[in-house]
């Protein structure tokens, strides 16, 4: 009886296995068909090579007894801990163990699980385990495991990056067919492959499984792609990639066709990008704002805004509406070409379709405005961040206290600098750096020392920035040997001179009219390595300009394209404030037409020059003509531009014109000048508009500007007159105190 007792269930055992590999082979066959649609690429079945049965080692009597044992254990008492139940099998369970027990309970998902756990606690399951619980786990639709699975093979020390693919690959093709059969399985090896930077192992695979009639997923293949994308070597091979798997038979959608834009606009293709664009609707999808949002931004970024504004109107014209992040390129974009009052509009744009901005969109629109000479607007905007509870940063008081720095009311600008400090905000190197310049190019070098050693006892570490701020005020200042000593010291604390240091000792030298040294100073730099940039030959150019030595300059501007440099818009306003100044109108006027023929955008400036000549000239219509001419290339004119038209409006006794123009300015935030005040009150007294000169000239002098000894003379004569003899007497006293007497005695 016990020999018999022994002998029956070996046999059962036995018979079982073979039935279990039957019913597996029906199972999966079933599943396989099931999946079919998504298995088979446009190879065709009939190309394609079949999968591989799976044909394990055969378990012996002795191993089939074990094995049925422990099936019908584990499934009898699946409510214990795995550990207690499987104690007694624990000596006698070898890894091939696991497999054939695996055959009987495949279809008992955590019961598997809880298996391979234990398992893995004992021993490394073998790779062939391993693929076998992936299908298992794609089966079940637990896509997270499978991938956690093969991403800490593919994560493990000591992992050979070559061999084991090929391994793993193989093994995970054997067990497709009888263990899973979804196709997913590949997506999953594929884009872990692609995660943990084997893109030439999943090209491979790629390759490998279309020979199966299987292709990897489009979600799977974008990955690939936004991998590619995230260096400059792979954004160029993209495109590449794009045909290549498009022609094996992906199907790319949208989103692969945004990354695709994207990418091509990381490596300045815009154009490209925007084929791109188009391609969607022709291969049957809709662009999304996404698609259009890169493209808007690609465009943005190499200075194309005509091109930007058209997609934005294409865009809305599709019913997509512009979102946060196509809002603030072009924002950056009119900010970084000048055009703030077009990027205010854009945000007014955002705040009326009920996008709410954010505190870069407002820092971006300050420096913009600051950088425009418009600090009024900046502190408006400042204002408007705070009325809607939008935090300002460092960032934003740097750009703010940067952009008075430029106008020289340095002390406004430390004052925003201490309001700062008092908002828990700590200044940082940048606006240190940019307080210390601001005092340099205000000649208080005291003040800038004194800044920079508050600035090291913070903690804080100059840069080589700030040390240019430093040696460029000393220039300013005529004192190059201690400029020299400064860099120097710059040096012996390993910071190395780069070529903006040298573009201030260049320009110092040139300031204090040592051209010849500072010729010399350039041809050193490049001995030293240090080539001269665009800034270093327009600052040579602008010092023989003055000189009114053209030829030269001329002659540097064939120099620097020669050796491949980008001239600038400064660069062309040094060119013609040196043709305006020596009265070369007709050259003036022939190279703002090159500079619009070549593509090379004048700003404000440009058209300053050749309008303050026209109306020394007197020419109030050749100045209108430029003026209207700016206006027609979308520049916004800025404060100086008022200042230019409104005093030779005045000359010319064109009063009305005037007038609308001094609206005009003061609506956009600009304050008039005294020269502007003066001119507008004398312009006023000539057309016998008293009442409007006195309140201009009361107006004046409550914004603390000073009028000329002219005008004072004019109405101390007045209000004499008119027997208002304080008012008179008062005035005489400003006079004095302003030397405006002793001046005019001079």
């Amino acid at each position: 009886m016990k020999s018999c007792a022994i002998f029956v269930p070996r046999y059962c055992c036995h018979i079982l296995y073979q039935h279990l590999q039957i019913v597996s082979t029906f199972t999966c066959l079933s599943f396989d068909l099931s999946h079919s649609k998504r298995k088979f690429s446009s190879l065709g079945s009939a190309s394609a090579r079949r999968f591989p049965d799976y044909s394990p080692k055969k378990p012996t009597i002795k191993d089939s007894e074990l094995v049925y044992k422990v099936c019908t254990t584990i499934k009898q008492r699946r409510f214990e801990p795995i550990e207690r139940i499987l104690k007694p099998f624990e000596s006698k369970f070898k890894p091939d163990h696991f497999i054939w027990v695996l055959m009987d309970i495949k279809n008992e998902y955590k019961l598997v699980l809880s298996l391979f756990d234990w398992l893995c606690l004992r021993r490394d399951p073998s790779l062939e385990a391993r693929c076998i619980i992936i299908q298992i786990c794609v089966a079940a639709k637990d896509s997270k495991l499978a991938h956690e699975l093969i991403h800490d093979f593919w994560t493990k020390p000591n992992v050979d990056a070559s061999i084991p693919f090929a391994l793993f690959m193989e093994k995970l093709i054997y067990t497709y067919k009888d263990w899973g059969s979804n196709p997913h399985v590949f997506d999953i090896f594929f884009e872990v492959l692609v995660d943990v930077g084997l893109l030439d192992a999943a090209k491979q695979l790629f390759y490998k499984m279309l020979n199966y009639g299987v292709v990897i997923s489009v979600d799977s293949c974008n990955l690939f792609l936004s991998k590619l994308s995230e260096n400059i070597d792979g954004c160029k091979t993209s495109p590449h990639i794009f045909t290549e798997f498009y022609i094996k038979g992906v199907n790319w959608n949208t989103m692969s066709h945004n990354i695709m834009i994207q990418s091509l606009c990381r490596v300045g293709k815009v154009k490209e990008a925007h084929n791109f664009l188009i391609q969607i609707e022709l291969r049957g999808y809709m662009p999304d704002e996404v698609s259009y949002s890169t493209a808007i931004n690609g465009y943005c970024q190499i200075g194309e805004y005509h091109a930007a504004l058209r997609l934005v109107e294409e865009m809305q014209t599709k019913g997509l509406k512009p979102n946060m992040f196509t809002l603030n390129s072009v924002i950056f974009l009119f900010c970084k070409i000048g055009k703030v009052a077009d990027a205010e509009k854009v945000l007014r744009e955002m705040i009326r379709q009920k996008i709410t901005p954010d505190k870069v969109v407002y820092t971006t629109l300050i420096d913009g405005f600051c950088k425009a000479g418009n600090v009024t607007a900046a502190y408006r905007l400042l204002k408007e961040m705070h009325s809607k509870n939008i935090c300002s940063d460092r960032v934003t008081y740097t750009a703010l206290i940067s952009g008075i720095c430029r106008t020289g009311n340095i002390s406004e600008a430390h004052n925003l600098f201490l309001e700062m400090c008092s908002r828990k905000m700590k200044p940082d190197e940048v606006t240190y750096t940019v307080l210390i310049d601001g005092y340099c190019k205000d000649g208080q070098l005291k003040e800038a020392f004194s800044l920079h050693n508050q600035m090291v006892q913070m903690g804080l570490t100059p840069n080589v920035v700030t040390y240019t701020a430093l040696v460029d005020g000393l220039c300013k200042q005529g004192e190059i040997d201690t400029a020299n000593e400064l860099l120097s010291e710059m040096c012996a604390k390993g910071l190395e001179l780069n070529i903006c240091t040298y573009n201030s000792l260049v320009n110092g030298l040139c300031k204090f009219g040592n051209i010849l040294q500072a010729v010399k100073l350039v041809e050193d730099m490049e001995v030293a390595g240090i080539y001269p940039d665009t800034f270093t030959y327009t600052t040579l150019m602008d010092t023989y300009c003055k000189a009114g030595d053209m030829d030269k300059a001329y002659e540097l501007l064939r120099q620097m394209l020669n050796k491949g440099l980008q001239p600038t818009v400064v660069t062309f306003n040094v060119l013609m404030n040196g043709f305006c100044v020596l009265g070369m109108l007709e050259d003036g006027n022939k190279l703002l037409k090159w500079m619009l023929k070549k593509g090379f955008m004048p700003n404000a400036t440009t058209y300053n020059s050749l309008m303050k000549q026209y109306c020394i000239r007197n020419d109030m219509r050749a100045t209108t003509e430029i003026y209207k001419g700016m206006l027609g290339e979308g520049l916004s004119p800025n404060a100086n531009t008022y200042d230019i038209l409104i005093r030779g409006h005045c000359k010319a006794r064109n009063m009305k014109e005037a007038w609308f123009l001094h609206k005009e300015m003061i609506e956009k935030g600009y304050d008039l000048t005294a020269k502007a005040y003066n001119a507008l009150i004398k312009g006023f007294i000539k057309r016998k508009k008293y009442v409007e000169a006195k309140n201009m000239f009361e107006e004046m002098r409550k914004k603390g500007l000073v009028a000329d000894v002219e005008l004072y003379n004019f109405f101390m004569d007045m209000n004499y007159h008119e027997g208002n003899l304080d008012l008179s007497l008062e005035l005489c006293d400003e006079a004095i105190e302003d030397n405006l007497i002793d001046k005019a005695d001079d």
